[in-house]
């Protein structure tokens, strides 16, 4: 079922699932794994990729989770394994919006929630001078309202007080900016999206490529596929080997990067993909990534 054509106003689908929050998380995980796959939720032998994520998210709560899946703490991780050239140039980060000082920055930036996900919860600003300021403040005032859940129960992004942070905009090149999607098990990284033409105002274009940045013949059924070839990075190896660092510590985690005109910059690091509801074409892919999952023990 596409729900997100029949409830358009993710601020509308927010509020409908924020009045089923006294629904525990397992049965509420089952009930959106069923609606939004149709298909019925395995935990106790489960097999593909997204049941292991649904696992993930209810028996895995190690604390280092929601540290990193805070866009300003993780900062600090990447740091910690000395990584620091690679994280984007921060301007600022403030706990309310009333502190960010417009005039101080830059005309170019970008403005984000430390808890956002999924694309959601940001501002990129390309001319200060266009920017609706008061607007922009509004808007940022809903990202720091707490809540208890979220959408899909995806506890990490609500173990933290969130925050705005102002970074630096990174220009794109001719296909936009390209994102480098590294998923990643044990700190070895398997299989990566790559995601182009972001930034051009149409829906960006996913494409799955293995390891070794072959394109393979798998998509997601709710991106627009990737038609055209993508050059691999000439560090591409650099890019894979910082993936490894980055994941060490995690039984899965995908690790975002940017590539820059050979330099390599930090985006995020996502520990449920796509909330665990997406679908694949061909459906083995689920199955493809389900075996390079090993769950861990409970946390």
């Amino acid at each position: 079922m596409n729900y997100k054509k029949i409830i358009k106003s993710r601020e509308l689908r927010l509020k409908i699932l924020s009045l089923l929050n006294w629904i525990p998380d397992k049965l509420m995980i089952k009930i959106q794994y069923r609606v939004k796959t149709w298909r019925k939720l395995n935990l106790k032998n489960p097999k593909r990729f997204t049941e292991k994520l649904q696992w993930y998210k209810l028996y895995y709560r190690d604390p280092l989770l929601a540290k990193c899946s805070d866009k300003y703490l993780v900062r600090n991780y990447v740091e910690e394994k000395g990584l620091s050239h690679i994280l984007n140039e921060l301007y600022g980060v403030y706990n309310d919006v009333d502190e960010i000082d417009f005039s101080g920055l830059p005309d170019k930036f970008v403005l984000k929630s430390t808890n956002g996900g999924g694309g959601n919860n940001i501002i990129i600003c390309k001319d200060k001078n266009k920017l609706d300021v008061e607007k922009a403040r509004k808007q940022m005032k809903k990202w720091l309202i707490p809540q208890k859940n979220g959408g899909g129960r995806e506890w990490v992004y609500y173990r933290h007080k969130p925050k705005i942070i102002a970074e630096k905009y990174i220009e794109s090149g001719n296909k936009g900016l390209i994102d480098y999607k590294f998923f990643c098990f044990n700190g070895d990284p398997k299989y990566l999206y790559v995601i182009s033409e972001r930034d051009f105002g149409n829906k960006a274009k996913l494409g799955i490529f293995d390891i070794d940045f072959n394109k393979l013949n798998y998509y997601r059924k709710d991106e627009s596929k990737m038609i055209e070839k993508i050059k691999k990075p000439k560090n591409y190896e650099e890019m894979i080997e910082t993936a490894k660092l980055l994941s060490e510590d995690f039984p899965h985690v995908r690790v975002d990067l940017y590539n820059l005109n050979g330099k390599i910059i930090f985006g995020e690091l996502t520990f449920f993909d796509g909330s665990g509801f997406q679908t694949y074409e061909p459906d083995e892919f689920d199955f493809i990534l389900g075996e390079e999952f090993i769950l861990p023990k409970r946390l």
